[in-house]
């Protein structure tokens, strides 16, 4: 099969699947499945070999991401009951004033965009977010914008969260590069999209709050944990990564050392002991009850169930990608189309995202394409993923659910929530996408 042929047969499936959630209103996990069987017929997989790749790549997903997901929901739900988030916010905007207030909350937002999955992250915000503007005397929609900028950001850049950790199992990154790189790439990003954007929008101190969301009911200090606590709990992940990363790349291969840095510094077993930490400081010392704990968890899991399955499906499409051949076909054009491959990857995800709606399958569909054009083009691996993630993190349709979220949690019109959430995101994606591309002229 020609090169042109196999990424025509790609193509019609995400057409496919974009008919199938649009038109026919089918359930994302249905329509990832039948998009997947389709392209795997198109492209000559043997029948008997289709459900083997279906398996794989459902199970490749949902082994490696499935823990992750948990642990950040519960995470998130406990510093939610806890009051740490609160904690959080009222440190930062103490210390920030009314002057710094988009930056401090660009940094709660980075931090609970690492630490928990989006809609957990944006849900627990939102109510803080406007307490802080009705305090302030400030349009609320001048907050929400930079809270939101840092919450996609720091959750489509950073491991633990899954689009990352998908990103760096495909094109065997290293985490801290990631990270340092990451930083550079986030920050002019923030800038733009967080600070430039809102005080520049026309009419944004004008968009009407219509929101069924209503302001917290705010703790009293003394009834908060402490903000050391409530900040550390969900970095714990990243801080034992790094620290593990960097120890690795010290000591000799095979020492006991590197082997319980291996174990301590994966995600999976990083995010349980954010997870147990969360539960012991935020939970079982604070007085909640064994009953408490447990109820806790498993209303988080319940809530998060629907997007790991989702999630987890879009690995089907990725390894019929990965078993046709297809990415070594996209080399293959590549190398006569003159535009850097960290922009082809970023078109790629960015169409994908635009598509389907969903940022992780974006970047895990994506990855199973463009993960043969890091070895072909001898690019760094870890610009490669912030390359895709930035494309996963770009302007979204009505359907995306993202998009929907912003729209609906404060009541807005069609019109303002392209004026505010799909510029922030395409901001966000385009500004990263030109770090990325700087920085690759000094990284090999």
């Amino acid at each position: 099969m020609s090169p042109l042929l196999a990424l025509f047969w790609v193509l019609v499936g995400i057409a496919l699947l974009v008919v199938m959630n649009l038109k026919y209103k089918f359930h994302n996990i249905f329509a990832l499945l039948i998009a997947g069987i389709f392209v795997a017929i198109m492209e000559g997989i043997p029948l008997d070999k289709i459900v083997t790749v279906i398996q794989d790549g459902l199970g490749s997903i949902l082994g490696h991401l499935a823990l992750i997901i948990i642990f950040g929901a519960i995470i998130g739900k406990f510093m939610t009951e806890s009051g740490a988030s609160q904690r959080i916010a009222d440190s930062v905007i103490e210390r920030c004033g009314t002057r710094f207030l988009s930056v401090g909350l660009m940094f709660i937002g980075v931090i609970f965009g690492i630490a928990m999955f989006y809609e957990v992250a944006f849900l627990i915000a939102m109510p803080l977010v406007l307490n802080i503007a009705k305090k302030a005397n400030i349009p609320y929609m001048k907050l929400v914008v930079p809270t939101v900028v840092g919450a996609t950001m720091g959750h489509s850049l950073f491991p633990p969260q899954p689009g990352p950790v998908a990103l760096i199992s495909a094109f065997n990154a290293d985490i801290v590069q990631v990270y340092l790189y990451g930083i550079l790439v986030i920050i002019p990003a923030l800038f733009c999209a967080g600070i430039l954007l809102p005080k520049y929008l026309p009419g944004i101190n004008a968009i009407p709050l219509n929101s069924l969301l209503k302001p917290v009911e705010e703790k009293t200090a003394q009834d908060l944990p402490p903000f050391s606590i409530s900040i550390l709990i969900p970095l714990i992940p990243a801080v034992l990564m790094i620290i593990a990363s960097i120890i690795k790349g010290l000591m000799p291969a095979g020492s006991e050392l590197v082997k319980a840095c291996t174990f301590f510094g994966s995600a999976e077993i990083s995010m349980l002991l954010a997870t147990l930490a969360a539960i012991w400081f935020l939970g079982i010392k604070r007085g909640m009850s064994a009953e408490g704990v447990t109820h806790c968890a498993s209303d988080a899991i319940a809530k998060i169930a629907n997007v790991l399955f989702v999630i987890s499906a879009g690995g089907i499409l990725k390894q019929v990608i990965v078993v046709s051949g297809v990415g070594n076909h996209i080399v293959d054009i590549m190398s006569h189309v003159p535009l850097s491959p960290f922009i082809v990857a970023w078109i790629i995800t960015a169409i994908i995202r635009i598509l389907t709606g969903q940022g992780a399958v974006a970047a895990i569909t994506s990855a199973g394409i463009v993960a043969p054009m890091v070895s072909a083009f001898h690019l760094n691996p870890a610009l490669m993923c912030l390359a895709v993630a930035c494309g996963s993190n770009t302007i979204t349709l009505m359907y995306d659910g993202g998009f929907l979220l912003f729209k609906e949690t404060f009541g807005i019109s069609m019109k303002d929530t392209f004026k505010t959430w799909g510029l922030l995101e395409l901001i966000n994606s385009v500004v990263g996408l030109g770090m990325v591309l700087l920085l690759s002229l000094f990284i090999a």
